[in-house]
């Protein structure tokens, strides 16, 4: 069974919830108002869905599409941007 963690909490988790999916096996399933919204999943267990979806006959499995190919829901459209910049030292 999959570990559930709202949205908010882990965006404040995200690092934590790599480790444990990575390191820990876990799969996390990430909610909103109680509804699965998101997995996430190591690499490993990745390959294997979609060699699985493969061998089942088609590529029931997509890759992830590149940022801005797929239209944001209306209320979140453009609500992020840039959390950090690389600063050099001594600048």
């Amino acid at each position: 069974m999959a570990y559930e963690i709202p949205v908010t909490q882990a965006r404040a988790e995200l690092a934590d919830l790599i480790n444990r999916v990575v390191y820990g096996g876990e799969r996390v399933v990430v909610t909103r108002h109680g509804k699965p919204l998101a997995a996430l999943v190591s690499a490993a267990d990745l390959e294997r869905l979609e060699s699985a979806a493969e061998a089942a006959g088609g590529r029931a499995i997509g890759s992830v599409p590149e940022p801005g190919d797929t239209p944001s829901a209306p209320r979140e459209h453009r609500r992020f941007g840039i959390a950090a910049e690389h600063r050099p030292h001594g600048g």
